[in-house]
Parts: structure tokens; sequence; C-alpha cells
């Protein structure tokens, strides 16, 4: 049953523009993942005993159900991260079943996860962003604390089922990890396999 179904979540932030998807959006963020990145920007999203709390699918769902008006005048909804949204698939599945059908969804993950977790969502998600660090496997270690295989796995899973042109691949330039050059090589590599957009960016070290 959809109450039974609880997951962790660090914040709900609201009112974003652009940043998230189309229109105005709620940016829901779970609490839990399964890397180790130096420069995470939500270091609370792997506290033991921070600030955080469970909810059902119901709960959360009265929570955002507030800013109806905005997400259906602006094409907007929720966008998922984290943390790992991903590592919840099926509390994602739940929710999407009472949400609005007219919300768009939207996810931002490391796609560091199960394939099956992958498959559960896919067909409900509108639009994906995906951070995948760098497809080289010793820089994607050094800076994750883990393989990169899954997400490997995972990017060539959604470019078979057709879903590539929902996929927004960020590259970042990892200060003291990767080099333009290595992104580039990133960027060709995911070419050939069929992504098409990308974002990139620089991480800012404080």
């Amino acid at each position: 049953m959809q109450s039974e179904i609880t997951a962790p979540f660090i914040a709900i932030n609201r009112h974003r523009l652009t940043t998230d998807g189309e229109g105005v959006t709620t940016l829901v963020g779970f609490h839990g993942c399964p890397l180790q990145c130096e420069y995470c920007l939500n270091p609370q999203c792997l506290q033991a005993d921070g600030v955080w709390r469970r909810m059902t699918p119901g709960e959360l769902y009265s929570e955002v159900e507030i800013d109806d008006l905005y997400f259906m005048a602006t094409g907007g909804g929720i966008c998922f991260g984290g943390g790992e949204p991903l590592l919840h698939s099926d509390f994602i599945k739940a929710f999407a079943d009472i949400m609005n059908p007219e919300w768009k969804l939207t996810i931002e993950t490391s796609l560091n996860v199960p394939l099956k977790n992958v498959k559960a969502i896919a067909s409900l998600v509108e639009m994906w962003y995906v951070d995948i660090k760098d497809v080289n496997p010793i820089i994607y270690k050094a800076y994750t604390g883990e393989s990169n295989e899954r997400v490997m796995r995972n990017l060539q899973w959604l470019a078979d089922n057709d879903y590539s042109d929902k996929i927004i691949i960020r590259l970042p330039l990892i200060p003291k990890y990767n080099t333009e050059e290595n992104r580039e090589h990133s960027q060709q590599l995911l070419k050939s396999i069929g992504f098409n957009y990308f974002d990139t960016f620089t991480y800012i070290v404080r």
C-alpha cells in the first residue's frame, strides 16, 4: 500500500524557476547517496543525525500541492534530487500515481543505482539531469569513491530505449580531478552512444 511506503527527505524548496526543468518547480531532496564526492553540494544527505524526516507519498503530496496553480500555469512540477532520488524509485512511482498528471516530473541523479530502479520510473520522467562526473573510471572512482559501471550501463539502457532526448548530461570540470581534455572525451563518447544535450560547468571549490 502507498501509505506504507516512506522515504527520508532533507529539503523541499519551492518556487524555483528554470533551474530544474521548465516552469516553476519544487525541488524535493532525498536523504542518502551512494557516492562520497569531495565537493558535494548537499553533504547533509549523508549525515546520519542531520535534519531530515520521513514522509509517505500522500504526506509529500499534501505539502507540494499548494503550488498546483504555479505548476499548471507555467508547465512546471516536481524535481526529485538529493542525495540520490533513484534509491527510492518505489516512492517516486507511488507519488506519481497520486500527483496531478499535468505536473512535469524531473529527476536529478548520478545514475549510480541498480538498473531496475531506473526501469521502474523511466516512463514517468519528463526530463533527466544526469551528473556523470567523468566517464573515465579512474577519475570517477577517485572523486566519488565508487565505480561508474552502473552509470554507464544505465546510460546505455536509456539510450537503447529512446530516452536520450529527455536527458541533459552534466559534464563538470572538477578541480584537481579532471581536465578540459577529459571532459571533451566524455562528451564525445556519450555522443557516440546517442546523447546530444550537455551542461558544462566548473565546480566551485570553497
